[in-house]
């Protein structure tokens, strides 16, 4: 997997105060098997399907304990000059550019609107050794009440041209990358609970969506929405029995038309 162009989605990993149940969870869930946990970087364990790097857990450090949740990194030939941009389009950096060992260099930062991602300048570790396939990333979506602050926030911090899909009933962008779709947004409605922040939904790749809701909720998971079939695949939205949120998509059962776009 060579670097990903500036922009796209690269990684992803989540603290676990229970690292032992998070595995089991998306080991049975996803298919996961994990390396050993690398103790001078906090006990970092990367989680691999059929040998290839997917995703990453790790155990809270002392001061950070709290709710779980999955963070998405988006590839920068240079994390500090990403920061800068951030910082500059009014986002907050939440962790300073840091090197980690020769794999590269990590930054975390807070979007105006309240999303929480990470920046990610390959060294040696060129994120994810495989998407798209069952258990591997598959796409990611900004969940936030204030659109207008997101779009300018992420076209102005990362190269991206945008577009909007034509549908009254949903407030929904998509980012792309040249010609490549990255990354979308959705407007939250009154659908969710007023205490759930702007956050960053990932979308894990499965064989089955619905065995996989079978095995998530059976192992304390919740469903919080679907399956539903869409034109990108059958998908459902669910939590993780530490509270970490996540959907998984079947992206062979499509059903439906894709809807229309237009540049923005």
């Amino acid at each position: 997997m060579a670097v990903q162009p500036e922009g796209t989605p690269c990684w992803a990993d989540a603290m676990f105060s229970d690292v032992e149940g998070a595995k089991n969870f998306y080991g049975d869930v996803l298919g996961w098997t994990f390396g050993e946990a690398s103790s001078e970087y906090g006990n970092y364990t990367q989680a691999y399907v059929d040998g290839k790097a997917v995703a990453a857990v790790v155990p809270p450090m002392p001061g950070q304990e709290g709710q779980s949740q999955w963070c998405l990194y988006l590839a920068s030939p240079n994390a500090e000059a990403t920061a800068a941009k951030i910082r500059a389009a009014g986002g907050e950096v939440l962790m300073e550019p840091m090197q980690v060992g020769e794999f590269g260099t990590m930054c975390l930062a807070r979007e105006p609107s309240g999303a929480v991602f990470g920046v990610w300048q390959a060294g040696t570790h060129e994120g994810f050794d495989v998407q798209a396939v069952p258990g591997a990333y598959g796409w990611a979506e900004v969940f936030t009440r204030e659109p207008e602050k997101a779009d300018r926030f992420f076209s102005a911090v990362f190269p991206y041209t945008a577009q909007q899909i034509e549908d009254e009933n949903v407030d929904f962008r998509m980012f792309d990358v040249g010609d490549t779709t990255v990354l979308g947004r959705m407007r939250m409605t009154e659908d969710f609970p007023p205490e759930v922040p702007s956050y960053v939904n990932l979308y894990f790749v499965v064989d089955d969506c619905d065995d996989a809701v079978a095995k998530a909720t059976k192992l304390g998971g919740v469903l919080r929405f679907g399956p539903m079939d869409s034109p990108y695949g059958r998908f459902a939205a669910l939590s993780d029995p530490q509270g970490a949120s996540f959907s998984v998509i079947d992206i062979s059962a499509t059903q439906g038309e894709l809807p229309k776009t237009r540049p923005v």
